[in-house]
């Protein structure tokens, strides 16, 4: 039959007829209670007294403690209120199933006894203490006074009605004492109040150590040097308009363990610390696949809204914001200033890609990039990257840096990057002799790209050890290396700091 259906003996309760169709009768199926180990002994021992009860109360020789089908199932008709009690109000009539049972073995529940007893429980509880009964002082001693004889306390007549003291009438509502029983249950309930309060005052001070420890919005909390050291951003105030400009764009869907505060600060963490995986799983309490994609997707949303900050300026802004050292020494013709750099990877298995990256002058596999900065330090652009084995020449012809430039722009590079012919501007190949003063111009000024790509590297540790082979790959869809978007996304970073310039 399907449904649910009571497991009591001459019960025909069913969830469905015989057509398979709902009945609406209002009647509700239980499940019998579980064995529950792992949350205290008082616990464990209340809960399996109860299943015990439970299958006793039932009494079929088929259900046992041990194997009872997850499928049994008790309607609402054998309970009092028409479902189960709290499993800690062991005294409640729906404790167990008491109605309808189809045998006398069990006696009926009386709920009308267990309201009394809630009542005078709440009634002592609400009674204020007794006051203090006044004792009348003892008469004061009369050291000459004889004691009577027998005699006389036999024959001593009695007082007349006028001098006879009136005796105080029974004080009608003087307060009983409270019995033994009621003396142990207060002691009793004032024993388990300071065990509540106690565990209560240890449950807050441990939430509080944890939120110490735990990568939550409070992590930060403000500190401009945690933030400095866990992002490389300044302060407070630049990761949280980072953050909020980020936050539509993150997959929360998608990463529901994590928080977008989290999935952007794990990010962070792991391109400027260069932490593994498995160490920020560890932080972050979640599983090494869900770091990974959590690290990949939130990469791709900063490459496309951080993008925009690696902008060519344009020729009014450029001029505008020339610093005099430059202006003297060479007008305000400087557009740029080139260099390359380099970022160590791991080898490769495929032989032509080893040949591709392998350079004789650091002696390791590299992938190059060719980056720009304008002479206000702000960096202009950067290319995607190349095998370390590509000369500098053939990256800046072929990754549009030249199609940036206009007529009669100067462009500062170092002596060994050969690209005069390509630019056709003011870049020394080789210098003469009468040339030294203005090579020292030049020199001194240029030193500043590789100032940036020092603090670039610098700031950013993933950018100093040998990147695995799968940052390699092409993101699916995309013309680019995850790697490419680590680099862009360090510079554009950078630009949001203080120039160096």
């Amino acid at each position: 039959m399907p449904g649910s259906h009571c497991c009591v003996k001459n019960c025909s309760s069913t969830s469905h007829d015989t057509n398979g169709k709902h009945r609406n009768n209002g009647i509700q199926f239980f499940r019998l209670p579980k064995w529950t180990q792992h949350q205290g002994e008082q616990v464990s021992d209340l809960t399996r007294r109860r299943r015990i009860a439970w299958l006793a109360s039932i009494r079929r020789k088929d259900l046992t403690f041990d194997r009872t089908p997850q499928s049994m199932r008790v309607c609402s008709l054998h309970f009092h209120s028409g479902k189960p009690s709290y499993e800690m109000l062991e005294n409640h009539p729906d404790w167990t199933p008491s109605l309808r049972l189809g045998h006398s073995d069990v006696k009926t529940t009386d709920g009308a006894r267990y309201q009394r007893q809630v009542k005078r429980r709440t009634q002592h509880l609400e009674r204020p203490p007794p006051p203090a009964q006044y004792q009348q002082p003892p008469p004061p001693a009369q050291d000459h006074q004889q004691p009577p004889s027998p005699a006389q306390d036999h024959q001593q007549p009695p007082l007349p009605a006028q001098y006879q003291q009136q005796s105080p009438p029974p004080a009608q509502d003087q307060q009983q004492p409270p019995s033994p029983a009621q003396d142990m249950e207060c002691g009793l309930c004032t024993s388990r109040r300071d065990v509540i309060n106690n565990l209560l005052e240890e449950n807050r001070e441990l939430k509080r150590e944890l939120d110490e420890y735990r990568m939550n919005e409070n992590f930060l909390s403000g500190d401009d040097n945690t933030v400095k050291y866990y992002t490389g951003l300044a302060n407070f105030v630049l990761f949280q308009t980072l953050l909020l400009t980020l936050t539509p764009y993150l997959p929360q869907g998608r990463m529901k363990k994590l928080s977008p505060f989290q999935l952007v600060l794990l990010t962070l963490m792991r391109v400027r610390l260069d932490l593994p995986i498995q160490h920020l799983s560890h932080l972050f309490r979640v599983h090494r696949t869900t770091v990974a994609d959590a690290f990949h997707h939130t990469l791709g949303v900063m490459y496309a809204q951080l993008c925009p900050l690696v902008l060519w300026p344009s020729r009014e802004c450029l001029l505008t914001s020339m610093p005099h050292q430059f202006v003297e020494s060479f007008g305000k013709n400087v557009a740029a200033i080139v260099d390359c750099f380099e970022v160590f990877i791991e080898k490769t298995s495929n032989v032509l890609a080893r040949a591709q990256t392998f350079t004789q002058y650091k002696h390791a596999y590299t992938m190059k990039y060719l980056i720009v900065i304008m002479p206000q330090g702000v960096i202009s652009f950067m290319s995607n990257g190349w095998g370390g084995r590509t000369s500098d020449k053939h990256i800046t012809e072929q990754s549009g840096f030249l199609n940036k430039l206009l007529p009669g722009d100067i462009v500062l590079a170092d002596r060994g990057f050969n690209i005069r012919e390509s630019v056709g501007m003011m870049v020394r190949a080789q210098l003469d002799a009468k040339d030294v003063e203005e090579t020292r111009a030049i020199a001194h000024l240029r030193i500043h790209v590789e100032r940036v790509i020092g603090v670039v590297r610098n700031k950013f540790k993933l950018l100093h050890s040998s990147v695995p082979v799968h940052m390699l790959l092409k993101c699916e869809g995309e013309n680019l290396m995850p790697l490419d978007k680590i680099v862009t996304v360090c510079c554009a970073l950078t630009n949001m700091c203080k120039s160096v310039v």
